[in-house]
């Protein structure tokens, strides 16, 4: 079931064009980057890619439902915290799809504390609202 926004708090916009041996900008021109598939799919790597771009998106808005997690049950995360990302993609019975490994790093938070806070962010990140169900997302402490 499709769960529709409350309300919009911000519209990120973008133009792409060329595809994956294309480029993107953002409207306000903050990015703006060549892309280039990687040689293992053809390319010369000399550019990003939108798995790269994925992975960097979903692990900072993963910080940030950690942090209002954390937040939230009063709990101060290190100022060192960081998420390890890779995303595949691969041929699947549809088409292509993509899969998620993210490694968490909380330093100097008990593991079972980490695990909880880890846990309770997958239920409220964007982008692990939009993947639940759709693609393999494994989220694992570092």
């Amino acid at each position: 079931m499709v769960t529709p926004l409350d309300k919009v708090l911000y519209t990120a916009k973008a133009h792409s064009k060329g595809g994956r041996d294309g480029s993107s900008r953002t409207d306000d021109g903050l990015l703006d980057v060549k892309l280039d598939p990687p040689p293992s799919m053809g390319g010369k790597g000399q550019g990003t890619n939108p798995e790269q771009l994925f992975a960097a998106g979903y692990s900072a808005c993963f910080l940030g439902a950690l942090k209002a997690v954390a937040d939230k049950q009063k709990v101060k995360l290190p100022d060192d915290r960081s998420i390890d990302a890779e995303v595949d993609i691969g041929p699947t019975s549809h088409g292509y799809g993509i899969a998620v490994r993210m490694t968490v790093h909380l330093p100097g938070i008990e593991r079972a504390q980490a695990q909880a806070l880890v846990d309770a962010a997958h239920q409220v990140c964007p982008y692990s609202n939009a993947t639940r169900g759709n693609i393999p997302v494994e989220l694992k402490l570092g």
